[in-house]
């Protein structure tokens, strides 16, 4: 018996309805009126990072305006949707061959739609050409542009467009995706280990499958915590936690054997002082009820931010952060990195036992 061919979270989940769009509700429930109330405007342009629905809100969009105009709802209209791609199709002749396939009528639906991606690689020639279709387009054309860099487009064209701009997508939206998933595909995987990843993921949520996807095939379908650590190579939280206990109780020397282990363990200066960094803001951000909904984290590590919190002050933390992005400005140009790391945790042990003098 041959063996099911393997396809990609992020092509087998791809939302078909709005419904399943993932943190870009606000965008879908506009789109989904404008539909409903017939406003439809000749030319859209979705803009936004990278992997965080554009392409896809297009074509689910794309869909639905014919499907609403008294056509088939299981009909896909599949040949009124004309997708080009401008990264590998930007001169002006390809723009020209679109120009006289909007020149043609629609044989079914009402709409023919065509989806442009990428649309700020386009030559300048090729957005002239362009330019008056967009201005005057038939009545039964509608352009969707999308783009990860909209100040690289000509006035003109935005001028021209209803505007849409998507938003990274949050952690704990990513994190119930990838839950979510891991049930329809029979997977096991623990809540911090799916936070871990959507972290990673810095909020496109493409890039957030593909990880997945690279995690279920080393871990054989059973995500933990430690593995994700594992094969994404990321420092563990327990690392910050206990390296800022010595910094908090002025323990200088056990701090200091804290980073050699890290530094053992193959991981970069640099990015131990930037981890820390935000170790720090996820503590202050505990310190008060109505910023905790910042601290983007797994449960059971919310727990250990909590306990940390309420042991460290914030004239401690701030004073700390600007210890670290100190040392983070300075890194590159460092001769010597390590000692630099090193005396910014000096510094920061140092303002514990600097608050305790001053009690006294």
């Amino acid at each position: 018996m041959a063996e099911e061919q393997f396809i990609v979270s992020a092509r087998k989940y791809r939302p078909s309805q709005w419904e399943s769009v993932v943190g870009q509700s606000n965008i879908t429930t506009t789109m989904q009126h404008a539909i409903e109330t017939g406003h439809l405007a000749p030319a859209y342009l979705f803009c936004g990072p990278r992997g965080v629905g554009k392409t896809t809100c297009a074509r689910i969009f794309a869909k639905a305006i014919n499907q609403s105009e008294g056509g088939n709802a299981d009909e896909d209209f599949s040949f009124n949707i004309f997708e080009l791609d401008a990264a590998s199709n930007n001169s002006v002749e390809d723009i020209r061959s679109l120009i006289d396939q909007v020149r043609i009528p629609p044989q079914t639906g009402k709409y023919k739609v065509y989806i442009i991606d990428e649309v700020h690689m386009l030559s300048s020639n090729a957005f002239n050409a362009f330019l008056k279709t967009l201005e005057e387009p038939p009545s039964y054309a509608i352009f969707v542009l999308a783009t990860t860099e909209k100040h690289k487009l000509l006035p003109t064209i935005l001028s021209r467009c209803q505007i849409y701009d998507f938003n990274r997508i949050t952690i704990a939206d990513i994190a119930k995706h990838l839950a979510w998933i891991s049930e329809k595909e029979g997977i096991k995987a623990e809540s911090d280990a799916l936070h871990v990843i959507a972290e990673k993921a810095d909020g496109a949520l493409r890039d957030a499958l593909s990880i997945f996807d690279q995690i279920v095939n080393f871990t054989d379908g059973n995500i933990t915590y430690d593995a994700v650590l594992k094969n994404l190579n990321i420092l563990d939280y327990d690392f910050y936690f206990k390296i800022t206990e010595h910094i908090l109780a002025n323990n200088i020397h056990e701090a200091l054997l804290v980073f050699d282990e890290i530094l053992e363990n193959g991981f970069d200066g640099h990015n131990f002082i930037v981890g820390l960094g935000g170790h720090y803001r996820n503590l202050l951000v505990c310190k008060d009820p109505i910023t905790l909904k910042l601290l983007e984290v797994g449960d059971n590590i919310k727990v250990k931010y909590n306990e940390q919190s309420q042991k460290s002050n914030a004239k401690f933390l701030i004073d700390a952060l600007t210890i670290v992005g100190e040392c983070d400005v300075n890194y590159k140009t460092s001769k010597n990195q390590r000692l630099l790391v090193e005396l910014a945790i000096m510094k920061m042990s140092s303002l514990t036992a600097l608050e305790g003098e001053k009690k006294n």
